[in-house]
């Protein structure tokens, strides 16, 4: 059967067309910077690759691009809408209701709605995709696999937070952690690669959105984001953490209301707030340019990465290997060596010729002498959405 696969992202949508249970990729998408004049959209087709920077300023547009380039008569994979069999969906936020894959019905999607203001950039976008796809591919099959389902697994010392249990007990305020589906995929990877010297790993999943989640025996114990995605690390628009104080005292000062505090530390804030760039790699080339407020930048976010990183490998009591994964993860040799170096003395040594050297496939980027592996592992979120729909179709 053929699944299509839409990743919508905060400001991007991936999608792949796959065979299942074959498992072969049909052809392969990208938006990214939507919401701009200049995003750019991908294509690529049987290695032949189609790219064309245009304005998209929404989801629903970016969407509706994607469908009309898959039944393209020459760049397409399909002849009608339906050829495509499920349309399997990542939901960012599933709350409690939701720790595995499912239908979608019109009740999934009312309870993905009801979740918008816990993840604002993201569950308007996924919902907006399902609805699209419902209109398009009517004959398809609509799946929601959820990025919170994975982290499921944290034990209640790590998800409950330190206010009134009645919060927990009634409103279900706690840690749900997100990324879920890309670090399940690359700690699975990571563990098959391994074998036996897998116990302990933390993934690191750096995008536009950004966290990080210690995996023991494959399952997650610990993760950096919380009730919504905008907690942990820096990211390309989110603060990550940030003293509660910062809040009343910027809603008193400034006298803005509670919405236009999470505008702020939802859209204007992270690397955007610090640099006026979203985007990492326009911080990289200000940075070797010399711009002050890029270079702080990126310190400020290896960092807190590194905090993470010593936090968590405390919680796993000992450390097999470190993962990094997603767009900044996999391609920014600088943004690696930050998060890595100065952490000899938990066993991480990196070697730089091995991070700098560019590769799409699984590596290994540490010192002969270094006591945990540093992996450089290329998430695939869309084969783990596919694998997932397809189990629940069978």
């Amino acid at each position: 059967m053929n699944i299509l696969i839409i990743n919508a992202g905060s400001s991007s949508l991936k999608y792949q067309v796959i065979e299942m249970p074959s498992e072969v990729v049909k052809c392969v998408g990208l938006i990214e910077r939507i919401g701009y004049d200049d995003a750019i959209f991908s294509h690529e087709k049987d290695g032949e690759k189609l790219s064309e920077t245009l304005a998209i300023k929404d989801h629903k547009i970016g969407l509706q691009k994607i469908a009309a380039t898959l039944l393209d008569h020459k760049n397409g994979v399909i002849k009608t809408v339906d050829e495509i069999d499920a349309v399997g969906h990542r939901v960012v936020h599933g709350g409690s209701k939701f720790s595995k894959t499912v239908l979608i019905t019109e009740e999934i999607k009312e309870n993905i709605r009801e979740l918008f203001n816990l993840a604002p950039l993201h569950n308007p976008a996924n919902l907006m995709g399902i609805e699209i796809a419902e209109t398009i591919f009517s004959s398809a099959k609509q799946i929601a696999i959820f990025d919170t389902a994975f982290h499921q697994t944290m034990p209640k010392k790590a998800y409950q937070y330190a206010i009134k249990n009645s919060f927990l007990e009634e409103h279900k305020i706690r840690a749900y952690g997100f990324h879920g589906t890309s670090h399940k995929y690359v700690a699975e990877k990571a563990m098959a690669y391994l074998g036996k010297k897998s116990e302990n790993i933390i993934t690191i999943h750096l995008g536009n959105g950004c966290s990080i989640s210690a995996i023991k025996d494959g399952k997650c114990i610990d993760t950096s984001m919380g009730l919504g995605p905008m907690n942990g690390l820096v990211m390309g628009t989110r603060a990550g953490d940030i003293d509660q104080s910062v809040i009343f005292f910027l809603m008193k000062k400034l006298n803005i209301s509670a919405d236009e505090v999470n505008h702020l530390l939802q859209k204007e804030s992270g690397l955007k707030g610090l640099t006026g760039f979203s985007d990492l790699r326009e911080i990289e080339s200000e940075a070797a340019k010399g711009n002050k407020d890029c270079i702080n930048a990126l310190q400020i976010t290896g960092y807190r990465i590194k905090k993470f990183i010593g936090s968590h490998a405390t919680i796993l009591n000992g450390l097999d290997a470190i993962v990094f994964t997603a767009g900044i993860g996999e391609n920014s040799s600088l943004m690696r060596k930050l998060a890595s170096e100065d952490l000899e003395f938990l066993g991480i040594k990196l070697n730089n010729s091995k991070n700098d050297a560019r590769s799409k496939e699984l590596r290994e980027i540490q010192t002969e002498d270094s006591k945990v592996k540093i992996l450089v592992i290329p998430t695939n979120e869309e084969m783990e959405i596919a694998k997932q729909s397809y189990e629940v179709l069978k």
